[in-house]
């Protein structure tokens, strides 16, 4: 638990356009049994519906800006899992992110495509993004980037803890910054925030049981797809297997954007999805000569952050945090440094849709940390960014890990696809060839070319727990990761 806070509140610095000290946390933990941990945060008690979609340019949901912020949530997690299970105090653990915030370092090239996007996505003549572009308007590959505002919050935090930040001066700074902006936040939007730890949801698939978290998380899209999957043969790799793992992820998804919300609002719980009758129905609507068109959805970016952690006693984590979209809303809180996240911008306007906003609401989460287990113990601790990627990105991950028995190495760097819930279409990256694109295509995909090693198909990471003991890992060739063992 020491080294993945202290890699996620590094990674807050260093790569502040995937995760940081405004955003959301998850995480399932294994000490010897399951334990699960939702920190996402809720939206402002005293927005309604209505005036967002007054204040909103269409029928959707405020993508950017003030309205698109929920509470976040990560703070509270960080000292929530340390109080746990961490061995090390916070100031221990945030030395390096500390650090890097006051002394700064060098952007790589790779880095600089996401301040670049950023300068597109938040355009300095919008008065939201003023603050932003102080901090990250000019930096570009090599740039040498400070933060001595963020150094301060970090600080702040290891004096004195989770309330300065929901409580205290942090707090009362961001709903200031969100109120100046136009949102709806007050200081007892932040000082009501609590994380809730929950039993994580299973589903048996082949010979593991797979391990994910239960709502406002999307969890149960990769297990029902799963378990769809678990009443048939699967293809070897090629045209005939990614043909059904997409089909069984489409029925999946459907279902996500009919049923998944904060569980309160919910109405049935998430495991009616889960049930025989269900799945053997849906398994039913499988062709393995046509693709289906289930309804579609409501496609999810994401900029996102995973991380898994082993140690010798066997303590596993897995663990994703995410500002949601790249920096988040936009929103950056000059004395503190902090961008906020814009998982609000998940919510639907649609009164008929069960993600529909409300005060006080908990969003739908893309975020999902995993974990498979065999004979009751863990073999895999997985997971990966990608907003609406992550389900089919732990599909493909296992049908490679427990169908074809591959290692970690060559599960994570085979090609992938991706498929986008608002209108099915499929993007695969270059690798798989030719002949198995145009077998989809003739089979009724609408398949679009992707670069080899594309970002957009996830940092995937996984951790193997090996029966003759110790661990193997391996991180994405897609992203700047890196699996450390020592």
């Amino acid at each position: 638990m020491d080294a993945v806070l202290a890699a996620n509140l590094t990674l807050g610095v260093v790569a502040p356009y995937a995760c940081g000290y405004g955003g959301d946390l998850f995480a399932v933990v294994w000490d010897g049994d399951l334990t699960g941990y939702l920190g996402s945060g809720r939206s402002p008690a005293g927005a309604t519906r209505d005036a967002l979609a007054a204040r909103s340019d269409g029928p959707w949901m405020p993508a950017l800006g003030p309205d698109s912020v929920t509470v976040p949530g990560a703070i509270a997690g960080w000292f929530d899992l340390l109080g746990r299970w961490g061995t090390r105090d916070f100031e221990t653990l945030a030395a390096d992110a500390v650090g890097y915030a006051r002394g700064g370092f060098a952007v790589s090239d790779d880095a600089a495509g996401a301040f670049h996007d950023g300068r597109r996505m938040y355009p300095k003549a919008n008065p939201w993004y003023g603050a932003w572009h102080d901090v990250y308007g000019d930096v570009r590959g090599g740039t040498w980037l400070r933060q001595p505002a963020l150094a301060r919050t970090i600080e702040t935090l290891a004096a004195d803890g989770p309330d300065a930040y929901y409580r205290g001066p942090i707090g009362k700074a961001i709903v200031a910054t969100l109120a100046a902006e136009g949102g709806d936040h007050a200081d007892v939007d932040l000082a009501s925030h609590a994380g809730e730890w929950v039993e994580p949801l299973r589903a048996a698939y082949r010979d593991v049981e797979v391990v994910e978290l239960p709502p406002p998380t999307q969890g149960v899209t990769v297990l029902e797809a799963l378990r769809i999957l678990d009443g048939l043969p699967l293809p070897p790799n090629g045209p005939g297997r990614q043909h059904l793992l997409i089909e069984a992820l489409k029925l999946a998804l459907s279902d996500r954007d009919r049923w998944v919300s904060d569980p309160a609002a919910m109405p049935r719980p998430a495991a009616h999805l889960l049930t025989e009758p269900y799945v053997a129905a849906r398994r039913a609507l499988l062709r393995a000569d046509a693709a289906g068109v289930p309804a579609p959805g409501d496609p999810q970016p994401g900029g996102t952050a995973y991380l898994c952690a082993a140690d010798r006693d066997g303590l596993l984590v897995s663990l994703i945090q995410s500002n949601f979209l790249h920096f988040g809303a936009g929103v950056h809180v000059p004395e503190w440094g902090v961008n906020l996240n814009n998982r609000g911008c998940s919510f639907s306007l649609d009164a008929d849709r069960v993600n529909v906003f409300a005060p006080g609401k908990r969003p739908l989460h893309t975020l999902i940390p995993a974990m498979a287990l065999r004979d009751g113990s863990p073999e895999l601790v997985f997971g990966s960014m990608g907003g609406d990627a992550q389900p089919g990105i732990h599909l493909q991950l296992l049908a490679r890990l427990v169908d074809d028995e591959a290692d970690p190495a060559t599960a994570v760097a085979a090609p992938r696809w991706r498929v986008d819930p608002g209108g099915w279409r499929v993007r695969a990256e270059s690798r798989f060839g030719a002949v198995l694109v145009d077998a989809l295509r003739g089979l009724g995909h609408d398949v679009v070319d992707a670069p080899a090693y594309d970002a957009d198909m996830g940092h995937a990471h996984v951790i193997r727990v090996e029966s003759a003991g110790g661990y193997s890992a391996a991180a994405d060739p897609r992203s700047e990761g890196l699996a450390l063992g020592r």
